[in-house]
């Protein structure tokens, strides 16, 4: 067997594969929104957590970017109020970001097509048992990885 046939390499380009064709087929409803890919994992993360709102170096920490990068995706985000900033009541050091009603709305119009792509480009491929297996495998995968994933999530954000 060639070094080249490694099941480890297959299965890291297939998944580096997967994500960029499901990106490609999703980009067109994100960008029809005035949206970026990073803006619309920025919005939604902060729409799916407790009171709509994170620390910023959490945030940064869910997507992956840097504290100066998410820094530069919220003040885009708050030029077009879609988010806003909020002081730390304990911290005066941190802030939040949290999801305005604008941004909540600007999610929910283009919400409807998003999980249209995300169902015809991925979970209508898998049966539910397939899916659940494969939710569960990229979690174990997630975890390992990328430890401040869920950061902030655990404990509800008091923000005021």
């Amino acid at each position: 067997m060639s070094p080249f046939d490694d099941p480890r390499l297959t299965a890291m380009g297939l998944l580096a594969e997967v994500m960029a064709g499901i990106s490609e087929k999703m980009s067109p409803a994100l960008a029809g929104a005035g949206l970026s890919d990073v803006e619309f994992e920025t919005l939604i993360r902060l729409a799916r957590s407790p009171a709509h709102g994170l620390r910023m170096s959490d945030l940064a920490a869910q997507t992956s970017l840097s504290t100066s990068g998410i820094t530069r995706v919220v003040d885009r985000l708050e030029r077009e109020n879609l988010v806003t900033r909020r002081a730390c009541p304990s911290d005066r050091r941190a802030s939040y970001a949290v999801l305005t009603d604008e941004g909540r709305q600007r999610l929910l119009g283009v919400l409807p097509q998003h999980l249209d792509d995300i169902e015809a480009w991925f979970t209508s491929l898998l049966t539910p048992e397939q899916l659940a297996d494969f939710l569960s495998t990229l979690r174990l995968i997630r975890d390992v990885v990328r430890p401040c994933a869920t950061a902030g999530v655990a404990e509800p954000a008091k923000v005021e």
